[in-house]
């Protein structure tokens, strides 16, 4: 018959195997609930990277529309037929270096004339600007930074039934006219100039040319860049 004490005793003796059992081999419950824990954040931590990624993306700014390309010799496709005839006929074309840039692209033509005895020449310039990343329409009534100096102060009008906005207006230095169109990120200006005086004296049998009018200058410049925007758009 056993006694408590032995009973005890060996009792005793087989709890520090048990313990030791216990600290070598570590328990497995907790440890799954952890190791998924940790998948689950990183899983998640992956979406909600990705979910923003696509949230800034769409809250990134877009550039303008732009449905125009410009060409290295924009003469090519701006002939000025109708400020042509308004003014006389031009004798000279002048393709003015493109550009190319990730934020515009941009090209410039001249036409020229000057009247026997270098009085009363006149030109017109034609420049468009395609702005691929900032919208130009905020701004698009000041002008160019040489208008903006040296410009005079008449009024821009506004001119329906071109493109998004249109604007004319006369030119008070030059006796000329002024026509600003915006469509989208593309901008056109036509700019008329007249030199020297109507009145003055071009040869012993000449009759000097009277200028024509502001209506006739603007209904002239509304057609050439109408032809032009048409031959310039994409598509």
């Amino acid at each position: 018959m056993i006694s408590e004490p032995e009973l005890d005793g060996a009792w005793e003796s087989e709890r520090p195997a048990e313990a030791a059992q216990d600290d070598a081999v570590p328990p497995r419950g907790p440890a799954r609930p952890l190791r998924w824990v940790a998948v689950a954040v990183v899983v998640t931590s992956a979406l909600w990277a990705a979910g923003l990624y696509a949230f800034g993306d769409r809250l990134r700014p877009v550039g303008p529309e732009v449905r125009y390309a410009v060409t290295d010799n924009l003469c090519e496709h701006f002939k000025a037929p109708a400020l042509g005839r308004a003014t006389g006929g031009f004798t000279d074309a002048t393709p003015h270096k493109a550009g190319r840039h990730p934020a515009m692209d941009w090209a410039a033509c001249s036409y020229g004339s000057d009247r026997p005895g270098g009085s009363g020449g006149f030109s017109a310039v034609v420049l468009v600007e395609l702005h691929k990343k900032s919208d130009p329409g905020p701004e698009f009534a000041l002008g160019s930074y040489y208008e903006r100096i040296f410009g005079d102060d008449v009024p821009w009008e506004e001119m329906p039934g071109l493109g998004e906005q249109a604007l004319v207006r006369a030119s008070e230095a030059s006796d000329g006219l002024q026509l600003r169109v915006r469509d989208g990120g593309a901008v056109f200006t036509v700019e008329l100039m007249f030199f020297g005086s109507p009145d003055e004296e071009i040869g012993p049998s000449a009759t000097p040319q009277a200028r024509p009018d502001q209506d006739t200058l603007t209904a002239a410049a509304v057609e050439d860049v109408r032809a032009l925007m048409a031959a310039l758009r994409k598509g």
